[in-house]
């Protein structure tokens, strides 16, 4: 009975173990290729539980989804001789497993080589065209042609390239500076074309005013002297007019403005006679100096006879 138990127990670990050495499972996201001793016998696309021949045959188990392939960034000259640090991306799906396993063997070693498949499309494709048409509406065209280059080669592995795309582009650091440099050396020689230009034009406009200036002077100057001409004329005629009217009058006149022009608030000593000609209308109106009422002129009564002191003196 013993024994029974143990040959049955026996029996049953056998065919689990056998079982579990027949079946695998494929699931949606996935395909297996069976192999024989390593040769490559059936290649399983569909999902769910399938069998093999245990301990003979083997399962490698493949990605169906698209899979992403990140290269290193590859430095590329452009057709206008620039250099560009070129950061791209690719998007594969393995279509042929058979093809993928003897080309390829497994998606490691396939990455490697497929970095280098596209980093030499970009520098093929992208050594044929400019800086401006990377950042132009030219760029689906390019990133098209770099697809297409990379499907080319990826086919004989069994891989289908889906997308191919530019991360990052960017000048290499030395290069920046340079462009750096000479971007400052061109607006510093704009800023100081422009200052020379403004100061030019500063120039022609202080010597325009200049020039208006000098000429609006001269003109207000000649028609002051226009104006103070006829002003002397009309007041020369005016004097003329009262002095033929009354030569007395003027002659008073005049000595009142002597008397007001000498007679100033500067320190100024005068050491004069009072019957001399100067003092001739501080005793008579008339100029007599003898004290006596002047005839009647028309001017008026003579003032007073004021008491003349030897010398005449003002502080």
């Amino acid at each position: 009975m013993n024994r029974t138990l143990l040959v049955a127990g026996i029996g049953i670990l056998a065919a689990g173990v056998l079982a579990s050495a027949s079946l695998f499972t494929v699931n949606e996201a996935q395909q297996a290729l069976v192999l024989q001793f390593g040769e490559p016998m059936r290649v399983i696309r569909d999902p769910g539980l399938k069998a093999k021949i245990p301990f003979i045959q083997e399962v490698r188990i493949l990605d169906r989804r698209v899979l992403d392939l990140d290269p290193p960034v590859e430095q590329v000259i452009l057709a206008d001789q620039k250099r560009l640090d070129v950061d791209a991306f690719a998007r594969y799906r393995i279509l042929d497993p058979l093809r993928f396993y003897q080309t390829a063997g497994n998606e490691a070693v396939a990455e490697t080589r497929m970095n280098a498949i596209v980093n030499s499309a970009l520098r093929r494709v992208l050594g044929s065209v400019t800086l401006l048409a990377i950042l132009s509406d030219e760029r689906p065209r390019v990133m098209n042609d770099i697809r297409g280059q990379v499907n080319d080669e990826a086919k004989r592995f069994g891989i289908e390239i889906v997308d191919v795309r530019i991360r990052r582009a960017d000048l290499p650091e030395e290069t920046s500076q340079s462009i750096f440099a000479r971007m400052r050396s061109e607006r510093e020689r704009e800023a100081a074309e422009a200052r020379a230009q403004g100061q030019e034009q500063s120039q022609q406009i202080r010597s325009r005013a200049d020039r208006e200036r000098t000429v609006i002077l001269a003109e207000a100057q000649r028609d002051s002297q226009i104006l103070r001409g006829e002003g002397d004329n009309q007041a020369l005629k005016m004097i003329a007019e009262a002095t033929s009217q009354d030569p007395q009058f003027y002659s008073f006149y005049r000595t009142l403005e002597a008397y007001r022009k000498s007679l100033n608030k500067d320190d100024t000593t005068m050491v004069l006679s009072p019957t001399g000609e100067f003092f001739r209308y501080f005793g008579d109106i008339t100029g007599g100096g003898n004290g006596q009422p002047a005839p009647a002129s028309g001017v008026g009564p003579a003032p007073q006879r004021a008491p003349a002191p030897a010398t005449a003196q003002q502080q």
